[in-house]
């Protein structure tokens, strides 16, 4: 069965809508130019009279001189001998929220009857904690997280890559005076590359890296060395160890998730549409040579595997994303294709191999330096795996963590990147049933696997106190795993709407 966290369009639009007014302005500035420029046509054809003058039209449309308050309000200088007070830079979000006592039996009265619904099966773990304290509710044990793992995840990632870092893809030429010289596609780890450019207007938010472009750049370098026919090889070995997850069900071959490499298009998704490839190093690298050719290069033969020489020069690169964007999008729409990436990513950057094993030596390094409780067990980065196992106080403790670091430390990201209620992620289409007052205000990210529903998040009551909940069930009958989902939304919801202040 798939997680069906990830089931969400890749294409879907998360950045804010574009700016219209400059293009409404922009139109207005280039009518006028025109018009200007014909007005200098005219002048310049006979003797100038003063009569038409296109610096004073200008001055009077106000062209390039003041905004249009119509489009860009914010733009307008206040009037002359106005003092205006310094505008104060906002506090990072739930910093100013209210932090008032919450009272345990109030939250024990309300959440009790919600989890005892029996959609939820009987193996039901939750726990509640104001944002800076010691949980006010605690039930149950560990259970199966699914895709609340990806918080750990995440964590890593921001914790140990340097804020800012984009994976590199690149173009290499082998040394040698060869006619038909070898060039080598190297691998960086780039998660969301893509197999052909994004078009800005479609809303894909972040932007794709695509071997089109890398092909059409290393075109161009090729030319310029007088070269116009290369022997393709790729190097995917910055990644190690296997490429599908022992720990996974040999079901999720090919349907579930792609195996895990550091060369890929689409995150190793089927061109036909449905599926993954079996090797998407090698497909990335044959939809490399089909652009290669594309922008008048010959490739002879099939792509083959190459290692890079020491001495190989690089002709072009293409980079992803910045990191904290990536943990946005995978939290946003729980990719596990991106997330296993990270694992690794991880790995490399705390001095191993690019290896699920290394990655999660560096996660529990991550999570001892800031006192978080480690998952009793954990296979992957992606929570697909059916044996790990995490309690929810793990959960808890990592977004108090996160809430309570410094406005400027990195992690802060995965509080924007949860979604959101109603609204935004793997949450836009749930909640319905939930107490209004939640949608909007209640942030979490979902874990979904057959007979599995968790939620870990943090909900703002409304007197705004911020509420921190880990909600686990493992034994839902496959049958009813719809309303159960439903079931856990209307509990945390609840919490959304709880007045649970002593």
């Amino acid at each position: 069965m798939n997680e069906s966290d990830a089931r969400h369009s890749p294409g879907r639009s998360l950045r804010p809508a574009p700016q219209r007014s400059r293009r409404r302005r922009w139109g207005r500035w280039t009518t006028w130019l025109a018009v200007l420029a014909l007005l200098g046509v005219a002048a310049g054809a006979g003797t100038y009279t003063g009569l038409i003058d296109p610096g004073a039209i200008k001055e009077r449309l106000g062209i390039g001189q003041r905004p249009d308050p119509a489009t860009e309000p914010e733009a307008v200088p206040p009037p002359e001998g106005l003092d205006l007070p310094a505008v104060p830079r906002p506090e990072p979000l739930y910093d100013t929220l209210a932090r008032r006592p919450v009272s345990p039996a109030k939250v024990r009265r309300l959440l009790e009857p919600l989890l005892a619904n029996k959609l939820l099966g009987r193996d039901v773990s939750a726990v509640v904690a104001p944002l800076d304290g010691k949980p006010v509710y605690t039930t149950g044990g560990a259970e199966t997280p699914a895709s609340t793992t990806k918080l750990f995840t995440s964590l890593a990632a921001l914790s140990t890559i340097d804020p800012g870092t984009r994976f590199s893809t690149r173009v290499v030429r082998q040394p040698g005076k060869q006619k038909s010289p070898q060039i080598v596609l190297v691998g960086g780890g780039d998660p969301f590359l893509a197999s052909k450019p994004v078009d800005p207007a479609d809303g894909v938010w972040p932007q794709r890296a695509d071997v089109v472009t890398l092909a059409k750049r290393t075109a161009t370098s090729l030319r310029r060395q007088g070269v116009r026919s290369v022997r393709l090889g790729y190097d995917d070995s910055l990644f190690t160890g296997p490429a599908f997850n022992p720990a996974w069900p040999d079901s999720y071959r090919g349907d579930v998730v792609a195996p895990i490499t550091s060369l890929w298009v689409d995150e190793g998704r089927s061109p036909s549409g449905y599926g993954y490839v079996s090797d998407p190093a090698e497909v990335a690298a044959e939809t490399f040579a089909a652009a290669l050719r594309e922008a008048g290069i010959a490739v002879s033969g099939n792509p083959t595997v190459a290692g890079v020489e020491p001495r190989a020069r690089r002709l072009a690169a293409v980079r992803s994303a910045p990191i904290e964007q990536i943990v946005q999008r995978l939290l946003q729409v729980s990719d596990n294709e991106a997330t296993e990436v990270l694992l690794r990513q991880v790995g490399l950057a705390t001095g191993g191999a690019g290896s699920v094993a290394d990655g999660l030596t560096g996660l529990r390094q991550v999570l001892r330096q800031r006192g978080i409780t480690a998952p009793v067990r954990q296979f992957d980065g992606s929570g697909l795996s059916r044996r790990d196992l995490i309690k929810p106080i793990s959960l808890v403790e990592l977004l108090q963590a996160v809430a309570g670091s410094s406005p400027d430390d990195p992690a802060r990201v995965i509080l924007e990147g949860l979604p959101v209620a109603g609204f935004l992620g793997s949450l836009d289409d749930r909640f319905a049933a939930a107490p209004p007052l939640a949608l909007g205000t209640t942030r979490a990210k979902t874990g979904t696997l057959t007979n599995v529903r968790s939620l870990a998040g943090i909900a703002v009551t409304p007197d705004g106190t911020p509420l921190v909940f880990a909600l686990m069930a493992d034994r839902i009958r496959k049958e009813v795993e719809t309303p159960a989902s439903d079931a856990l939304d209307n509990a945390a919801g609840a919490l959304g709407a709880c007045r649970c202040g002593r």
